[in-house]
C-alpha cells in the first residue's frame, strides 16, 4: 500500500519518526536490546518502555500495578544502548502502548515495535499475546505497529500461561546465545515500508532461530487456523484442574506462517484488532 508515503517520507526529513519498543518478556530481556538497537541505528527516535517483570500471555490486557491509583514506571539502561532513554513499567505491554500514545514517555510514537518475544507467535493463538496485544492496541489508536518473535520453543518447554500461544519457559542462561540478530534485521528492513504504510497499519513477524544466511528468506503469510501448542487437561477433580502443553498435531495449511517457519522461512503477516461483521444479520425484532 503506498497512501501518502511521499508526504510522510517528506516530514521524516525534518525530524526522525518516534519510536516505543516494548515487549512482554521484560525490559532486561535481550530480545527488546536488539529490536531498540535496530531502530536506533537506522536513525529513528527510540524510547524504551516494557513491563518490569515477565507478561506473557497478557493479550491486550489494560492491567498495572498501582500505588494509590499511581501507575509506577522507573528508569533504567539498556546494556550498550545508554543514548536510548528505557522505562521499567509497573503494567501489561498493552497498557504500556496506550501511555506512550497518551504522551507518557515523551511525544507520542508514530511507530511501535513490540518483541522481540521469545518463542514463536504465530497462528489465531495470537489473540492471546502480550507481544502481538501491545502492537494491535497500538494500531487502535493510530500508530504503525510491528511485532516480533523469535522461534525458539520445543512445545515441552513451554508455558501454560500463553493459552497455547507458544510463551516459553526457557532458561533463560542461554539467551544471549540465540539469533536475536537475524530477527532484529528482519524487523529493521521492514522498517520503510511500515513507516509509509497506512496509519494503524500492524505487522507480525516470527523469525526462525538460525543464523541470518540460514533463513531460507522472508515471506507473507496468512494466520495458521491453530497456534504452534495446545493447552490440553491432564487431571481435573472437585475443585481444580491441570493442564499441560503439547505440539499441536493438526496439518500445516501452505501458506500460513506456521507453514512458512516449519520451512525455514521467517513469516510476516498484517494482522487488525478486532471489528464488526456487518455482512452477519442477527434478528432484532421482538
Amino acid at each position: 500500500m503506498t497512501g501518502d508515503g511521499g508526504d510522510r517520507a517528506a516530514r521524516r526529513l525534518d525530524r526522525p519518526a518516534r519510536v516505543l519498543v516494548t515487549n512482554d518478556d521484560g525490559v532486561l530481556a535481550p530480545g527488546i536490546r536488539w529490536l531498540a538497537r535496530a531502530a536506533y541505528e537506522r536513525g529513528l527516535d527510540v524510547v524504551v518502555a516494557a513491563p518490569q517483570s515477565e507478561a506473557s500471555g497478557m493479550s491486550a490486557a489494560l492491567s498495572a500495578v498501582t500505588d494509590e491509583g499511581r501507575v509506577v514506571f522507573t528508569g533504567t539502561e539498556l546494556v550498550g544502548l545508554p543514548e536510548v532513554p528505557a522505562y521499567a513499567v509497573a503494567a501489561s505491554p498493552g497498557y504500556i502502548a496506550m501511555l506512550a500514545g497518551l504522551g507518557v514517555f515523551g511525544p507520542p510514537p508514530e511507530l511501535v515495535l513490540s518483541g522481540i518475544n521469545r518463542g514463536a507467535n504465530a497462528g489465531h493463538a495470537i489473540l492471546h499475546s502480550g507481544t502481538v496485544g501491545a502492537a494491535l492496541t497500538a494500531g487502535n489508536g493510530g500508530a504503525r505497529a510491528l511485532a516480533v518473535s523469535l522461534d525458539v520453543l520445543s512445545p515441552a518447554a513451554a508455558s501454560v500461561g500463553s493459552g497455547g500461544a507458544a510463551i516459553a519457559v526457557l532458561d533463560t542462561l542461554d539467551d544471549e546465545a540465540r539469533h536475536w540478530s537475524t530477527a532484529a534485521d528482519l524487523a529493521g528492513r521492514l522498517l520503510p515500508w511500515l513507516l509509509d504504510a497506512e496509519p494503524a497499519t500492524v505487522l507480525n513477524l516470527n523469525v526462525p532461530d538460525l543464523p541470518a544466511d540460514e533463513v531460507a528468506g522472508l515471506r507473507q503469510a496468512t494466520l495458521a487456523p491453530f497456534g504452534q501448542v495446545q493447552v490440553t487437561v491432564t487431571e481435573s477433580g472437585h475443585g481444580y484442574v491441570r493442564t499441560a502443553i503439547e505440539e499441536n498435531g493438526a496439518r500445516r495449511v501452505p501458506g500460513t506462517d506456521l507453514a512458512w517457519l516449519a520451512d525455514g522461512y521467517a513469516a510476516v503477516t498484517v494482522v487488525r484488532a478486532l471489528g464488526d461483521l456487518p455482512d452477519v444479520v442477527v434478528p432484532t425484532s421482538t
